[in-house]
């Protein structure tokens, strides 16, 4: 197969990344991945969708994810490719990584992602229903028994209402955004003054307030799920417990999060059971669920990473189980993306 894996930018991405360790998984089982960033595309005016794109040297036996980033990223591995001539791509940016200087980036990433899916190349997750996930409020659309209770707004008074509603204690964050960031605790009195959360945090838009969750101090649990499923190799789930080891309400790993073994409960598995069909109605193909005790914080489906940490934890390659269901997908016709 010709894998293209879409990511903010080329230079930046980093080899402990999941986007990385798929690649080099798909090379080492014999496929080409190319990797392009969300400024590299171009439709010509002949209707040729195209991409400025780096590949590593299939010859060379990569000895660390290290080295193989590095060959990719070298300047000379690169080239223009006909899009057209890809098996599959994958989606793989993070919208939220750009807002501030390069806002165009996600929607862009997102509308070739559609021109590249109508040449019948199989793109993941689905671009057009990604499109209404730019933003947390795709996540209101799961059923209600899985999330916490929320409010969106951009009225103060009524932020401050569902916090004393809910004995002054709740989680204040941005619509926009993902990674832990701007993400707010407020708890009681000792809590900073929500007036002040609530202007820097609705500065950039609309306020999400949710319910606080005693077992948030246990940290989250980051589930993959593919094709609706638990992501599963060998008879373990690709799952991991997130705690921040200091105060920080935020167990993301890109805010300081660790990661440990985590025994998959009945009430996890459930949980996935209620949100497939959407996810399925949706064509998302690999995600990841953020669980707090028997709810849903969130739903990561544009670059759901942790891959790498489940496979130290559990000695397990997911990696090419992601890539063996993509190449039955594309022997298949994919007549569907899930």
């Amino acid at each position: 197969m010709k894998i293209g894996f879409v990511v903010n930018d080329v230079a930046t991405e980093q080899p402990f990344y999941t986007t990385a360790r798929l690649a080099l998984t798909a090379t080492r089982m014999g496929h080409q991945a190319w990797f392009m960033g969300l400024g590299d595309f171009a439709f010509e005016p002949e209707g040729t969708l195209s991409a400025l794109v780096r590949r590593a040297s299939p010859k060379t036996d990569f000895a660390s994810l290290e080295d193989y980033l590095a060959a990719v990223q070298d300047p000379g591995a690169q080239r223009h490719l006909d899009l057209g001539e890809l098996d599959v791509l994958m989606l793989r940016s993070d919208p939220a990584e750009d807002a501030a200087e390069r806002p165009w980036g996600g929607p862009a990433g997102i509308a070739f992602g559609q021109l590249i899916a109508a040449t019948g190349v199989l793109v993941v997750n689905d671009p057009e229903h990604l499109a209404d996930a730019l933003n947390k409020a795709y996540f209101q659309h799961f059923p209600d028994v899985v999330r916490p209770q929320t409010l969106i707004a951009r009225d103060e008074q009524m932020i401050r209402d569902f916090v004393e509603e809910h004995g002054g204690r709740a989680v204040l964050k941005p619509l926009q955004g993902s990674g832990g960031s701007g993400v707010f605790q407020v708890s009681g009195e000792e809590s900073p003054n929500i007036g002040q959360i609530f202007e820097a945090i609705s500065r950039d838009g609309y306020v999400v307030a949710q319910e606080f969750l005693t077992e948030a101090g246990n940290g989250d649990v980051r589930m993959f799920v593919m094709n609706g499923e638990p992501l599963m190799r060998d008879g373990k789930y690709a799952a991991f417990r997130r705690v921040n080891e200091g105060d920080d309400l935020r167990s993301n790993m890109s805010a300081g999060g660790k990661a440990s073994a985590v025994d998959v409960t009945d009430e996890m598995l459930e949980l996935v059971e209620i949100v497939k069909p959407k996810l399925i109605q949706d064509g998302m193909f690999l995600v990841g669920l953020d669980i707090v005790g028997t709810k849903l914080m969130e739903v990561n489906v544009f670059s759901p990473g942790g891959l790498g940490s489940c496979e130290q934890l559990y000695g397990t390659n997911f990696a090419a189980s992601v890539i063996e269901e993509l190449e039955r997908k594309v022997d298949r016709g994919h007549a569907a993306a899930v």
